[in-house]
C-alpha cells in the first residue's frame, strides 16, 4: 500500500515538474519577447534622441541664419534710409539751379519779345537797310530766328518743368517714414512712382510704349507710412514691366503693337469696410499656380541674381499686412497676365 502511495506521489511530482517546465518555457519565451520589445523600444528611443539632436542642430543653424538675415535686413534698412536721405538731398539741390533757370526764363522771354519787336519797328521805319545789315540778316537767317527763338525758350521751360517734376517725385518717393503713420495721397505716390519708372515705359527699338491706364476713384487721404507704400508700388509696377518685357520675347515690334503692352491701375473706396482698394494689372506672361503659392514667402524669387528692382514681394507683403493691417493678393492666369490687389484701412 505504501508503494502505491509512493508511485502516485511520484506521478504527481512528475506532473508538477512538467507544469513547472512549461511555465519556465513560457517565462523564458516571455522574457525573450520582453527583451526583444525592450531592445526595440531602446532602439526607437535612441533614434528619437538622435532625431531630436539633429533637429536641435538644425534649429540652431536656422536660428543663426535668421539672426544673420535680420542683421542683413537691418543693414539694408539703414542703407535704404541713407539712400533715401541722399536722394532727397540731391533732389533738393537740383531744385535750386532748376528754379533759378526757370525763374529767369520768363523775363528772358519778355526781353527777347521786346528785342524782336524793336527789330520789327526798325524794319518798318527803315525798310531799305544798308548792304552790310542785309548781308548779316541773310547770314543769321533773321526770319527763322524770330520764329524759332520763342519755341526754343518754350522748350527750355518745358525741360525745367520736367526736371522739377522728377525732383519733386524723388523727394516724395524717398521720404523717410516716422514712427507714427501720417496722412498721404495714394494717387500722388503712384504717380510719382510712375514718373520715376517713365524711362522703362517709353518705346524703344524692341517694343512700342507700355500703355498705363489710370482708373482712379475718390477716397480721402490714407493714414499710412508713405515711404514704405511707395516701395510697394515701385516693386509691383517694376514687376509688371518685367512681366511685359518677358511676354514680348520672340515677338516683332508690329506683333506687340497689335496687342499693346498695358498696365491698368484701378483705385476705389470700399465703403463697407472703409478700406482703400488699389489694383495693379498687366497683360504679361502671368504667374503659374505653383509660383503663386510661394511668391510671398521669404527670400523666394524667380529672377536671376542681380535682376530685379525695389523690394521683394515677401517684404511688400509684410508692409501691407503687418505694417498697415491690409491685404495683398494676386490673381493670375498663365499667358493672360496678373492682377495684384491691395486693400489698406483709410485710418
Amino acid at each position: 500500500m505504501e508503494i502505491v502511495d509512493y508511485q502516485q506521489e511520484i506521478k504527481e511530482l512528475k506532473k508538477a515538474n512538467r507544469i513547472i517546465k512549461k511555465q519556465l518555457e513560457r517565462s523564458e519565451s516571455d522574457r525573450g519577447k520582453l527583451e526583444e520589445t525592450n531592445n526595440k523600444k531602446e532602439c526607437l528611443l535612441r533614434k528619437v534622441i538622435d532625431e531630436l539632436k539633429e533637429y536641435q542642430n538644425k534649429l540652431e543653424e536656422r536660428s543663426l541664419e535668421l539672426e544673420m538675415m535680420l542683421l542683413n535686413l537691418q543693414i539694408m534698412q539703414n542703407k535704404m534710409s541713407s539712400l533715401g536721405t541722399l536722394v532727397a538731398d540731391v533732389a533738393h539741390e537740383i531744385n535750386n539751379p532748376v528754379g533759378f533757370i526757370a525763374g529767369n526764363l520768363a523775363p528772358a522771354q519778355e526781353y527777347i519779345d521786346n528785342l524782336l519787336h524793336v527789330i520789327e519797328l526798325y524794319q518798318q521805319t527803315y525798310p531799305k537797310a544798308s548792304q552790310k545789315i542785309q548781308e548779316t540778316i541773310k547770314v543769321i537767317d533773321l526770319e527763322y530766328v524770330r520764329e524759332d527763338l520763342p519755341k526754343l525758350i518754350s522748350s527750355m521751360k518745358e525741360g525745367t518743368d520736367r526736371i522739377s517734376n522728377i525732383s519733386n517725385s524723388l523727394r516724395t518717393f524717398s521720404r523717410a517714414d516716422t514712427e507714427q503713420k501720417v496722412l498721404f495721397n495714394l494717387h500722388e505716390g503712384i504717380n510719382n512712382t510712375l514718373l520715376i519708372l517713365k524711362h522703362r515705359l517709353k518705346a524703344n527699338k524692341i517694343r512700342p510704349v507700355i500703355e498705363v491706364v489710370k482708373d482712379y476713384g475718390e477716397f480721402p487721404l490714407v493714414e499710412c507710412f508713405p515711404g514704405q507704400l511707395n516701395q510697394v508700388f515701385m516693386n509691383l509696377l517694376a514687376n509688371a514691366i518685367d512681366a511685359l518685357d518677358e511676354s514680348n520675347s520672340g515677338l516683332s515690334f508690329n506683333e506687340i503693337k497689335a496687342n499693346p503692352n498695358q498696365i491698368t491701375i484701378h483705385t476705389a473706396l470700399i465703403e463697407d469696410t472703409n478700406h482703400a482698394l488699389i489694383q495693379i494689372q498687366d497683360n504679361g506672361v502671368g504667374i503659374s499656380a505653383e509660383v503663386q503659392q510661394k511668391m510671398f514667402e521669404h527670400l523666394f524669387t524667380t529672377k536671376p541674381v542681380g535682376k530685379g528692382t525695389g523690394l521683394g514681394l515677401s517684404i511688400a507683403y509684410q508692409i501691407i499686412v503687418q505694417k498697415h493691417r491690409g491685404t495683398l493678393k494676386v490673381n493670375s492666369v498663365l499667358g493672360e497676365g496678373s492682377k495684384f490687389i491691395i486693400t489698406i484701412p483709410i485710418s
